[in-house]
């Protein structure tokens, strides 16, 4: 679509092995309006981590194109290198520095900024993730779930214009995991950014995305809203998955209020 921030167009990925060439993903298209949370949702190895890789310009493309706005990032023999891209990322460990502040942590991309702008920057950043009583504690002093918060105040401080997120929750326990879902959706909303989620957990992606991509090797089975896939499900495996999900997130819930062994 025009509107269209984040554009995908028939993107294949494949890593060199002494094998030969291994197919990762394969003409994988999608859009992504701006001021929308999108997600790929799917099984270990299906190429979803591949593919926020090849947005964030880590690994090249065989084929297709990958443009943010009118700018293009990503084709074949061509790419415009990670730190010029304007792409903020949440990474599933954190990563952040524990020899450094939690204020430090969150500065720590505007380095180039001016020293006013860059403290207002950081104290913004910390209010919006309601963290600003702990600014001069290290992370080590934090629970996951603040410490994940710190991890998005930083990707969201040199103000990107698309934000990744790797299996942003998948350290934490299932309630803190769930409640900490709706929190960035909410802060996300409020911010305006358009981001692009990764995870296997069905919960999370419904929790937290406008649209979702269910994968299967390589390829976007259905790119819709969480009701087109919940009641309009466009095959057998996109219906089972759904479906097998939703019910092992029941078990899960029902395992952790003791009705379960």
């Amino acid at each position: 679509m025009p509107d269209d921030l984040l554009k995908l167009d028939d993107v294949s990925l494949a890593y060199d092995t002494p094998e030969g060439l291994l197919p990762v993903v394969n003409h994988l298209s999608l859009g992504l309006q701006k001021g929308h949370i999108g997600c790929l949702l799917g099984a270990s190895g299906c190429g979803k981590t591949t593919v926020l890789r090849a947005i964030a310009g880590f690994e090249p493309l065989r084929s297709g194109t990958i443009y943010l706005g009118n700018t293009l990032l990503s084709a074949r023999g061509f790419q415009v290198e990670p730190q010029d891209r304007n792409v903020g990322m949440m990474f599933q460990d954190y990563a952040l520095f524990p020899h450094l502040t939690i204020e430090k942590n969150v500065g720590f991309g505007l380095r180039q900024w001016d020293k006013d702008k860059r403290i207002a920057r950081v104290r913004d950043m910390l209010e919006l993730v309601s963290l600003a009583d702990v600014a001069k504690r290290y992370p080590h002093e934090l629970s996951g779930g603040q410490q994940q918060r710190v991890a998005l105040a930083r990707a969201l401080a040199p103000e990107p214009e698309l934000l990744l997120l790797d299996e942003p929750f998948s350290n934490l326990d299932v309630d803190t995991r769930e409640r900490l879902a709706f929190e960035v959706r909410d802060i996300l909303k409020d911010t305006g950014h358009t981001a692009l989620l990764v995870t296997h957990n069905q919960a999370e992606a419904f929790a937290i995305a406008d649209r979702i991509g269910v994968m299967e090797k390589g390829v976007i089975v259905q790119w819709d809203t969480p009701y087109g896939l919940h009641h309009q499900p466009a095959s057998a495996f996109v219906a089972d998955f759904v479906r097998r999900e939703a019910l092992m997130a029941q078990r899960a819930q029902a395992y952790l209020r003791g009705e379960g062994s």
